[in-house]
């Protein structure tokens, strides 16, 4: 939206629209270097001016969803300058209301341009402005909009009546939708805000309240002034809440503010929060800079959360937890959301990337250190396994041709939004993870905590902490780590065995367009058992260990599974497992002999459940990338069948959905088999967890019962699907009762669906109606996730056009997207292509359109489809979902390449049947 401003210039007027004057271009081509146009085109702002203090006063009109303000910014003009340049966006100007002062002598600016395109407002005086201090003044206005970011709308019900709010969502470049600002992460500055709004209202920003003044039905809150930071931590909210608080040890007051009547479901994240604050000053050796710390519930919010200095924003399912509604796995993701955003205080808040470039200093450090959080506040979770999760993501993502570095090269802030992806958070904390573990615990937190007094308040690049952490440890680190941060993709080590040990890494690519590139490695191994454990650094494309130093960490002979080898061929003692509890971020290959002892030790449940899961993930992964056939992976997930470690088997059941998806079309006749065969994997598990709870059951057994039940509800198994209908007849006479709690519901409500069908919709009408009786987040996701998971195309049709409605929130449309059925996948693509304009008009403006994208394009398994969406999207592209979309076509090509590799894998019929009969 661009604004419409008529200003002097000499004796000529100009109107400008939409950034553009009405003289000719030739006009403004003849004043050259005179000319706002010179500032066009750039990526950065010119370094004409650095803001010290912003003096924002922002008024609201709610009904209008409009608001009005005025900023004075404190600034010091670097050098003689008859312009000044920082960022604007959807916002008018007022006329006549830019005042520039400096040595009491006020300068109104005869030239206010509004470039959109640049998103930059460029403002030229007739004088020249000095060099020194100064205040630059601006009035301005705008529209709360409803695309959650930027300052905008959302709303809330209260005695029945639906009322707006308004919020801010400034990462990663919206502070100019609010007001006119140097919106770059470096140019940092305090703030003191003002905000004027009904009296009835409830009004947060970063930093506490200073004084309110009361006129009539409206009040004006003044905050105290802000420590130095960054425009996208800025933040406003105001609407109505309840709350609950609490005190650190040292007096911080930290609130957790809800909707109304659910203040209680604020507790859990409250406490968390106070706990991580007093964590992380220890661990950082650094307090927390401010004095409170906010959490709040936003009812319309594109992301999980957003860690604006004082005051933490999040969706409701990030922050609410209901013992009656909230399963085991929400508690978990609430817990680590909590700590992320609290970790950004520090990591991001008080030491700020220099660019978006060094994002990942800001997500992956945030990730690592939320889990570090969680494993200190419940280490019967056994989290760091769980942590699996993130890196198999990373692994994933970097796979792929269209993958970036981590450190990736952002020309304009704008670009910025599409590397919020798993190379900044998993990647990046998962080689956090892997320099921990090659450093060690306390080497590594000293230099953290180093790294943060540092550069306390100030803003880094990625090789500032290199530089510390050299400095520290007295290791040279920034070497090995470049390998990592500055080019994509990853090793795949492979692991010979010929009277030595050879170690040969190459570039793992998915699509098998591998790089000729290379990695500083720190490999761990293990020989015999995990006390005699070796690490070196692979640098070079291969190395190899001889025999001797191999043997010589093996004394006694004395393999993984605690048999004595004497008498055994000296192969046998070589039981040799690399990337110890995956603490590495690379994938690894054995050869035959290797994998043969491996499959031994996890039979004999001799390995931890990081390592199983590693060499499951490894395997899935070749075979995707058609270097392992499916008959080898099929093998390997034999030897899975009497698994009960909730990372293992969860990753186990991945797997499965996978090759579900890709047998329908490659293995065609044995589709029915191949079902059956994974059913067999999951029901040992299935009967030992079964339907019921136990009593002082661990937190994974809780998340696992509802995973395999999961599993076995979309196999179609039986005696599952009959268990969970007659599970939901009851639920639905009696929402209290036991025998449906949080951990089964989205099982039982995915086998509800299996049976739903144009003839008998039953299932479904009562879904809808339990989606609709419902205010809570949690329970509205799990239904919502279910919906299209019907083998039947129309129901599937019938599930999407309902995330559509009215009745469904923009952000909660992630949730619909990510049950699709396997039966649906044909016309869940029909579906996007005939309303992908109305998506477009709902959805364009924020990054929850990607999710359509990767949620229903990746569901393909066939070239000729992959080719009708590339042609769909070629006149129907934008820079926000390029990455996205590129993503996308390459992992349905990659799924096609698969599908064709094993329809054409010899005996895998024959193999298939085999095992079924093993396993009956």
């Amino acid at each position: 939206m661009g604004s419409l401003t008529n200003f002097p210039h000499g004796s000529k007027v100009f109107t400008l629209h939409h950034g553009h004057c009405s003289s000719t271009s030739q006009d403004l081509a003849d004043l050259a270097m005179d000319s706002p146009t010179q500032f066009k085109g750039h990526s950065r702002l010119p370094d004409l001016a650095i803001p010290r203090c912003y003096d924002l006063t922002l008024k609201l009109d709610l009904d209008a969803c409009s608001f009005s303000g005025t900023v004075r910014i404190l600034l010091d003009v670097a050098r003689p300058t008859r312009f000044l340049v920082l960022n604007s966006l959807d916002l008018a100007i007022a006329p006549g209301s830019v005042i520039f002062t400096s040595d009491d002598q006020g300068f109104i600016a005869s030239v206010v341009v509004l470039e959109e395109a640049d998103e930059i407002l460029v403002l030229g005086f007739d004088e020249t402005l000095h060099a020194g201090r100064g205040v630059l003044e601006i009035g301005f206005s705008g529209v709360l909009n409803d695309h959650m970011r930027g300052f905008y709308r959302s709303t809330f019900v209260v005695d029945g009546v639906k009322r707006n709010m308004a919020v801010t969502q400034f990462e990663a470049v919206e502070a100019r939708r609010c007001f006119p600002c140097w919106d770059e992460p470096a140019l940092k500055a305090t703030f003191k805000i003002t905000v004027e709004v009904p009296c009835d209202l409830i009004v947060l920003s970063n930093m506490p309240i200073a004084k309110e003044t009361i006129d009539g039905p409206v009040k004006t809150v003044y905050f105290e002034q802000s420590p130095i930071m960054s425009t996208y931590l800025v933040a406003v909210v105001v609407g109505m809440f309840d709350f609950v608080e609490d005190l650190t040890s040292d007096g911080i007051k930290v609130r957790a503010y809800c909707p109304i009547g659910k203040s209680d479901q604020g507790k859990f994240g409250l406490n968390i929060a106070v706990k991580s604050l007093e964590l992380f000053k220890k661990y950082f050796s650094v307090p927390y800079a401010l004095p409170k710390l906010d959490l709040v519930v936003i009812p319309d919010f594109s992301g999980g959360a957003m860690e604006n200095y004082g005051l933490i924003t999040f969706r409701d399912t990030a922050l609410l937890y209901d013992e009656h509604f909230s399963a085991a796995a929400n508690k978990q993701w609430i817990a680590t959301v909590v700590t992320h955003e609290v970790a950004h205080q520090w990591f991001g808040n008080l030491v700020t990337m220099e660019w978006w470039t060094h994002l990942w200093l800001n997500e992956g450090f945030a990730t690592w250190v939320s889990y570090l959080a969680a494993d200190a506040f419940f280490p019967e979770w056994n989290i760091w396994t769980l942590f699996m999760e993130q890196t198999a993501g990373g692994l994933k993502l970097d796979s792929l041709t269209e993958s970036h570095p981590i450190e990736v090269d952002v020309p304009h802030a704008r670009a910025v939004d599409e590397i919020f992806d798993a190379i900044s958070y998993k990647k990046g904390s998962s080689v956090i993870r892997m320099l921990e573990a090659y450093l060690g615990y306390d080497v590594f937190q000293k230099s953290l905590a180093a790294y943060i007094k540092r550069f306390a308040f100030q803003n880094a690049k990625t090789e500032d902490l290199w530089d510390v952490i050299s400095a520290e440890s007295g290791i040279p680190v920034k070497m090995m780590m470049e390998t990592w941060t500055k080019q994509k993709g990853y090793p795949v080590v492979h692991v010979k065995y010929n009277d030595f040990l050879e170690f040969e890494q190459s570039h793992f690519s998915i699509s098998g367009s591998a790089e000729d590139a290379e990695w500083i490695v720190p490999i761990t191994l293990c020989v015999g058992s995990y006390d005699k454990q070796k690490k070196f650094i692979l640098d070079s494309k291969i190395r190899r260990l001889e025999l001797s130093e191999i043997l010589s960490l093996s004394e006694g002979n004395v393999s993984l599974t605690g048999k004595s080898t004497d008498g055994i061929c000296q192969s046998d003692r070589l039981l040799i497992k690399v990337n110890v509890e995956q603490t590495g971020f690379y994938r690894v290959k054995y050869d035959d002999t290797l994998s043969t002892l491996l499959r031994k030790a996890i039979k004999g449940n001799s390995l931890s459940a990081a390592d199983k899961f590693g060499i499951l993930d490894d395997a899935f992964a070749l075979c995707v990338a058609r270097q392992l056939p499916l008959s080898s992976l099929l093998s390997w997930m034999d030897v899975y069948k009497h698994e009960l470690d909730y990372i293992v088997l969860s990753r186990l059941i991945n797997i499965i959905l996978e090759v579900l998806k890709l047998s329908s079309n490659a293995i065609g006749n044995s589709f029915s088999k191949l079902k059956q065969y994974f059913i067999s994997l999951l029901e040992i598990s299935a009967e030992k967890l079964g339907w019921e709870q136990k009593s002082n059951e661990g937190h994974q057994t809780a998340m696992l019962r509802g995973e395999v039940l999961t599993a076995l509800a979309i196999l179609d198994h039986e005696i599952t699907s009959k268990e969970a209908s007659r599970r939901f007849g009851i639920f639905l006479e009696d929402k209290s009762t036991p025998l449906l709690p949080p951990d089964t519901r989205k099982a039982t409500y995915i086998a509800v669906m299996r049976s739903v069908n144009l003839r008998d919709k039953d299932g479904l009408d009562s879904l809808l109606k339990l989606y609709r009786d419902t205010d809570v987040a949690q329970e509205k996701a799990r239904i919502l996730s279910a919906l299209a998971s019907s083998p039947d195309p129309d129901i599937v049709v019938e599930a999407l056009n309902f995330l559509l409605s009215s009745e469904i929130r923009d952000q909660e449309v992630i949730y619909g997207l990510s049950g699709i059925s396997l039966e649906g996948s044909e016309i869940a693509w029909r579906w996007l292509k005939d309303n992908w304009e109305f998506i477009m008009d709902r959805w364009g403006h924020h990054f929850l359109l990607t999710h359509f994208i990767l949620d229903i394009v990746t569901l393909c398994y066939n070239e000729a489809k992959a080719e009708e969406m590339e042609e769909f999207f070629l006149s129907r592209t934008k820079p926000s979902i390029a990455m996205t979309l590129k993503r996308s076509l390459e992992q349905a090509r990659v799924n096609a390449k698969w599908a064709m590799n094993v329809a054409c894998e010899e005996k895998i019929e024959e193999l298939i049947t085999g095992l079924v009969q093993k396993n009956t």
